[in-house]
């Protein structure tokens, strides 16, 4: 078993060190991860100037780019190796609900499914003091059951885990995105220069956290399991297109 790891937190996070370390117990690995941190990232490329690469170790490797550069590199020619998985994380923060479209956590993950890889992120859900090492262990749990039971190659699984020791951990849900509220305000300020800048306000609060979703899950300290598609099509909404289309005698 081949498997590369990548994050958004940069290559010398707690979080990825952990879920790099287990990840070794499975199998021959690879981490490709960004030189700084590049949260809510997305899946944003460099695409205006070439893209670097520092060797830090000897399966290890910075990129000054994006989470989505670091596999996007790593899968096409950057080093004769193919790996079988790619997992991304472990975040220092949730990616639950609306969080999945700024997630250069997620975004790593959607580029290995891009190139038909399986493909898992993992983020740490809660606040305070984060306990990675006990979270990479629910991690490894996770890859080795996909191994044992593979999910179609154009699913990504994003895997949140509850910020709480593992003796509380109550077991893993089957989850679906839930929904936050609007983000928080600006926050206004003015630098040295007397010239107005902006601060993006935090994350706003669970507006959909009912029985069933992600949000729910990890309240409740159960691992959150949403499989994600790469397909944003809203398919109910179609035929009212089209209604539009005949009117207009398209």
């Amino acid at each position: 078993m081949k498997i590369l790891v990548s994050n958004d937190d940069g290559w010398f996070a707690d979080g990825l060190l952990a879920l790099a370390a287990q990840m070794r117990t499975l199998g021959e690995v690879r981490v490709v991860a960004p030189d700084r941190n590049c949260s809510a990232a997305s899946s944003a490329l460099t695409l205006v100037h070439p893209i670097r690469v520092t060797r830090q170790g000897e399966d290890v490797y910075s990129v000054h780019g994006t989470p989505a550069d670091c596999v996007l590199v790593a899968l096409n020619g950057m080093m004769e190796w193919s790996p079988d998985l790619v997992v991304s994380g472990i975040n220092n923060g949730p990616n639950l609900g609306d969080d999945v479209i700024y997630s250069g956590t997620v975004a790593a993950a959607f580029e290995g499914r891009q190139i038909g890889k399986p493909a898992i992120a993992f983020s740490l859900s809660g606040d305070g003091e984060f306990d990675y090492a006990g979270a990479a262990i629910t991690a490894r749990e996770v890859v080795e059951h996909l191994i044992a039971h593979p999910l179609p190659a154009d699913t990504i699984l994003n895997v949140n885990i509850p910020a709480c020791p593992r003796a509380e951990l109550k077991g893993w849900r089957a989850t679906r995105l839930g929904r936050r509220k609007r983000s928080q305000q600006l926050i206004e300020q003015r630098d040295p220069r007397g010239q107005t800048v902006y601060w993006i306000g935090g994350v706003g609060e669970a507006e959909d956290a009912a029985e069933g979703t992600d949000f729910h899950a990890v309240y409740n300290n159960y691992v959150s399991l949403t499989p994600l598609d790469i397909d944003m099509s809203h398919h109910r909404n179609v035929p009212q297109v089209e209604g539009w289309l005949k009117e207009r005698g398209e």
